[in-house]
């Protein structure tokens, strides 16, 4: 296989990170249990919910048939590079999709994720962001059906903040690939919608640690891009939607600091290089899933 080739992948992972939002996580796994394709696991990674995430968990294991593995650690503030390290870890998928916890994924999220995958490359998804007071409208029934990703759903609601998500709403494939090559956003590592081989999440080392929020999602994506692993944009073809709520742990002193990280990751920019690769950031975090330099052999 020559690394352009398309590898559809076997065996697929979803990881979803969580914090004490039951009945998010709820509505995301009843999207994940309507799945075009179901030969996936899904991972939590759950950075210290308390007992009602858990029992909230049990109980999409005794109401659907997905295969449901619980990660979690204790909480001690916002350490989501950590759980979803350890849940990279543990995901037993050669293809790992990563996702948040409050995200409804469409029906053809995990099938999309996989006919896209390619060996030297990453998928960045899209969301579509919904107002905050549309959540109460989102119930069991709208997911199953997929009525949240139906136009007239969503205009009667008033639901959708920023006008251009319609165009991720597509139903046509062709249209929405048509879409992915026209647009200017840059394809990036999101949080909330992206996927790569686990050979290449373990190669640059997991999540640097040292991050909380934001940008740590784009600071992976930016070490992925300099060993190698391009990005392909997806923003039109893999969505899922993403009810707007409050960011109380948003620092601005954190923020400076993890752009300050992202900066050395990304080197010097590209338009001041004198000869290409010569600036290019580091590829390994001597922070992530391993503690240290990238070993002999690297990680497996």
């Amino acid at each position: 296989m020559t690394r352009l080739e398309t590898a559809t992948p076997r065996s697929i992972s979803v990881v979803l990170s969580t914090y004490n939002a039951p009945d998010e996580l709820e509505l995301a796994l009843w999207g994940y249990s309507a799945q075009t394709r179901r030969d996936f696991e899904v991972v939590i990674a759950d950075d210290g919910s308390g007992s009602a995430t858990r029992d909230r968990i049990e109980h999409m294991r005794e109401s659907t048939d997905l295969s449901i593995s619980h990660v979690w650690q204790e909480d001690d503030g916002f350490r989501k590079c950590r759980i979803l390290n350890r849940a990279i870890v543990e995901a037993r998928g050669a293809y790992l999709v990563l996702s948040d916890g409050d995200c409804i994924p469409r029906a053809d999220f995990v099938e999309t994720h996989a006919a896209l995958a390619k060996r030297g490359h990453f998928v960045s998804g899209g969301r579509v962001r919904l107002a905050s007071g549309v959540g109460a409208a989102i119930d069991r029934e709208a997911v199953l059906r997929g009525s949240l990703f139906e136009d007239a759903w969503l205009r009667e609601r008033q639901a959708i903040v920023r006008g251009r998500d319609r165009h991720k709403l597509t139903g046509s494939r062709r249209r929405a690939a048509w879409l992915d090559r026209l647009t200017t956003t840059r394809a990036t590592w999101n949080g909330h919608n992206a996927s790569a081989w686990k050979t290449d999440l373990l190669r640059v080392n997991g999540f640097d640690e040292r991050m909380t929020y934001p940008v740590e999602d784009r600071e992976l994506g930016e070490r992925l891009r300099n060993a190698g692993i391009r990005p392909i944009q997806a923003r039109h073809r893999a969505v899922c939607v993403h009810v707007e709520h409050a960011r109380p742990w948003l620092d601005p002193e954190v923020q400076e600091r993890n752009e300050r990280l992202r900066a050395e990751t990304r080197g010097v920019p590209r338009g001041l290089r004198l000869f290409e690769g010569l600036a290019r950031g580091p590829d390994w975090t001597d922070h992530g899933i391993h503690k240290g330099p990238r070993p002999a052999g690297g990680l497996t």
